[in-house]
């Protein structure tokens, strides 16, 4: 669904609409289509202890605003093969926080499943064709990787408390929250969603590229460790390929099937090995101030 989102997004990019002012609209219908359906069957499911609020702002703030807004920088000043390769080092980071911060002993086939779809993300993306690399937008795509991280081990973390939609409700408030104040929402150019071609894409974008794929990560993170599911995720850009040539006519070189193949062979090595959830979740936080790796 992420990968299909790219393609959806590209017409409204193409027809002018701001990349920036495209993500407040992700956020803003994502969270009132959420608020609305769960406020009416499960409004029980809206209510948090206090001492959560924080670290469901943490991830709407930082895990969901700032990722996109940490690639659109990104792309502007890179090729966005490079922006996109440098934003997928996000599984190596969690393995070596887990590693470094919390000395967690990892399976090395979990390294190199991880060196794997690194390697093959950077064939699908081509990200040897760098051109000129610029400072700010390394800066700007190593920021974007690490608040993907963030959003995967807080969407983790947050899993061992709350129900899916509770945990996106609270985290796309927040980053609805974080955009009004960058973009003010008066300002919003309605008029450039005012065709049915574009209010329908503009829907597709909410609903199959945003709501839609976020739910089913947070749900997921519930039962496999981020540094895995991170592994997963980059079946994105090999699937984004793909749309491109199919939707777009874009056209794949054998350098990229050989990229996507790499990645295919990492998610299905990752996923043949039983997860050890002491070394591979997400450290959790009780309300005593103890730490555990997984309440299981």
């Amino acid at each position: 669904m992420f990968s299909l989102n790219g393609s959806l997004a590209r017409f409204l990019l193409e027809d002018g609409v701001s990349a920036l002012r495209l993500s407040q609209l992700r956020s803003f219908g994502s969270w009132l289509i959420l608020l609305v359906i769960v406020g009416l069957t499960r409004r029980d499911l809206l209510a948090v202890e206090r001492r959560d609020i924080p670290a469901l702002a943490f991830l709407g703030i930082a895990g969901l605003a700032l990722v996109h807004a940490a690639y659109f920088v990104a792309i502007d000043r890179l090729a966005i093969g490079v922006a996109v390769t440098v934003e997928y080092l996000a599984p190596l980071l969690l393995l070596v926080w887990l590693r470094v911060v919390h000395g967690r002993r990892l399976a090395p086939a979990l390294w190199g499943a991880v060196a794997l779809s690194v390697a093959g993300c950077f064939l699908v993306v081509r990200a040897y064709d760098t051109g000129s690399l610029d400072s700010l937008g390394v800066a700007a795509a190593l920021v974007a990787a690490v608040a993907y991280a963030i959003y995967m081990a807080s969407s983790e973390r947050a899993g061992h408390r709350h129900e899916p939609v509770t945990t996106l409700v609270w985290a796309f408030g927040f980053a609805t929250l974080l955009w009004a104040v960058v973009q003010p929402p008066w300002s919003f150019p309605v008029e450039d969603f005012a065709s049915a071609r574009a209010a329908l894409l503009a829907l597709g974008v909410i609903v199959i590229g945003t709501l839609a794929p976020f739910l089913l990560i947070v749900a997921g993170l519930r039962h496999v460790p981020a540094s895995r599911a991170a592994v997963v995720a980059t079946l994105e850009p090999v699937l984004a390929a793909l749309f491109a040539f199919i939707i777009h006519g874009e056209t794949l070189r054998p350098v990229q099937l050989a990229g996507g193949a790499a990645v295919l062979v990492a998610v299905g090595w990752v996923q043949s090995q039983r997860p050890d959830l002491a070394a591979e979740a997400m450290p959790v936080r009780f309300a005593g101030g103890d730490e555990a790796g997984s309440e299981e």
